[in-house]
């Protein structure tokens, strides 16, 4: 299999560095033409959270469309995709993660506020939408559309949530022994019970593990910070200076730092990827105007990569993990912690990684599931063969190879990315239309609000929902 996708990850990752360039040029875009939306707009995010309700049975909440982008977001990347980054470009990755998120703030903005205009409602009346959607209904590009969609049932239909289980199996068996299928099928039957109730209840399940498990990641974080405050100035120093490559590797390292820093970000916190404007979609926004979903998951970007991946690095960094040239996933955390926190920093790994991961595993369920409706697969026996394929893949990857799991999700993320960076800066002039609406409507002191036929965007709503 290695043969076959090994070819396009060199094109994607490697020497062509396709996605690097398209990624960086999106970031640059996007933040230039929202006028560096993600700096001046900062403090608003927060704001938009404090009146966070589900005013349609058909929708969940913003503050749930939070939790569940981050559920997706929040898994293996923030803590083996941080130890991959470092174990590979060196501690300056950590660096180039930091501004691949702040550049894709902006980028996860504009693709948010898209999910939210162009969306339908499926055979359960729930919201579905995504870039598949405002594809076919913004662009009128369908073969672009059913493209899209291809790419993310690979990927998050079948071999994220593949990864992600060979994360928790690996991890449990390093820490107790326990075998790897035996662990596989557990997880298989867990997630089975919660993505067969649909959208709401995986939201639900975010709503009250992804605060829970962030919140105590942070604590620890930050505790294992104060008790080696004296070596943190060291840590930062070598980020930055690796990151431009003042050590003695020199060029070299800068390289693989910014490879390695870009593409284990871009995993991490999704940002042009195309999967959260699935949550967003799925979101009744208060107010009621699809910018207020760019500033949720612009927020979701934040908190992923600049806060819980900083996290994960520091607390390597500190327990001496530094570049190696091999991969190394989660037992390089693993092995951290028990230099912090002894023969309990290995359970605590264990447990953080179960939550983050297995929070990812039924997200990613639901964002391919939601656009079973473009293939006319939104029925009964649509769900059963699409669950029945997607936890068969995390049960083989529960026991495959870290080689083999990474490479096939490295593959699908980044063609998801190129289809959707291609479509979101086609989609542009809507996106700017619809900021300055809501600016101006802010700047009036009204409740900025979104009516059908206000302001002129590319395509139509078919749906007649906005």
């Amino acid at each position: 299999m290695l043969s076959l996708i090994d070819p396009i990850n060199n094109l994607l990752w490697g020497e062509g560095q396709v996605l690097i360039y398209l990624l960086v040029a999106a970031g640059i875009w996007f933040t230039v033409r929202l006028r560096f939306v993600q700096l001046r707009h900062f403090l608003h995010m927060f704001s938009v959270m404090k009146n966070s309700t589900r005013d349609d049975a058909s929708g969940i909440s913003s503050f749930e469309a939070l939790c569940t982008g981050l559920s997706a977001r929040v898994g293996t990347g923030n803590l083996a995709g941080v130890a991959v980054a470092i174990s590979l470009g060196g501690p300056g990755a950590v660096f180039w993660m930091w501004v691949i998120a702040l550049l894709g703030m902006a980028t996860g903005f504009a693709e948010s506020v898209l999910g939210q205009l162009y969306k339908i409602r499926d055979s359960k009346q729930e919201f579905r939408g995504g870039p598949a959607y405002y594809i076919q209904m913004g662009l009128n590009k369908r073969w672009l559309s059913i493209s899209f969609a291809v790419c993310l049932f690979l990927g998050y239909g079948f071999s994220f949530s593949a990864m992600q289980a060979n994360t928790i199996t690996d991890a449990l068996n390093y820490s107790y022994g326990i075998p790897r299928l035996w662990a596989g099928l557990a997880i298989a039957v867990v997630a089975g019970f919660i993505v067969t109730g649909g959208l709401r209840r995986v939201a639900h399940f975010a709503e009250i593990v992804v605060p829970f498990m962030g919140v105590g990641y942070i604590l620890v974080a930050l505790s294992i910070t104060v008790m080696n405050i004296s070596l943190v100035p060291d840590v930062f120093c070598n980020i930055f200076s690796s990151a431009f490559g003042l050590q003695e590797a020199g060029a070299g390292a800068m390289g693989a730092a910014i490879k390695n820093g870009v593409q284990r970000g871009l995993y991490s916190n999704e940002a042009g990827a195309g999967s959260v404007p699935h949550a967003a979609a799925g979101a009744s926004p208060y107010p009621n105007h699809p910018v207020t979903q760019g500033f949720v998951q612009m927020l979701g970007v934040f908190f992923d990569t600049l806060v819980l991946c900083t996290c994960t690095a520091v607390m390597v960094l500190l327990a001496g993990g530094s570049y190696s040239g091999e991969m190394e996933g989660i037992r390089m955390i693993q092995d951290a912690m028990t230099v912090h926190m002894g023969g309990a920093g290995t359970h605590f790994v264990s447990l953080a990684i179960t939550l983050f991961a297995f929070s990812s595993v039924v997200a990613n369920y639901a964002y391919a599931e939601s656009n079973l409706h473009l293939f006319k697969l939104d029925n009964r026996k649509g769900r059963i063969g699409y669950t029945a394929l997607y936890l068969g893949m995390v049960v083989w990857g529960s026991n495959a190879s870290l080689k083999q799991v990474w490479a096939l999700a490295d593959m699908s993320l980044g063609l998801m990315t190129v289809v959707n960076i291609i479509a979101i800066t086609l989609l542009t002039p809507t996106i700017i239309a619809l900021s300055n609406h809501y600016f101006s409507k802010k700047r009036a002191g009204v409740l900025p609000e979104y009516r059908a036929g206000e302001i002129p965007i590319q395509g139509k709503s078919e749906t007649g929902i906005w």
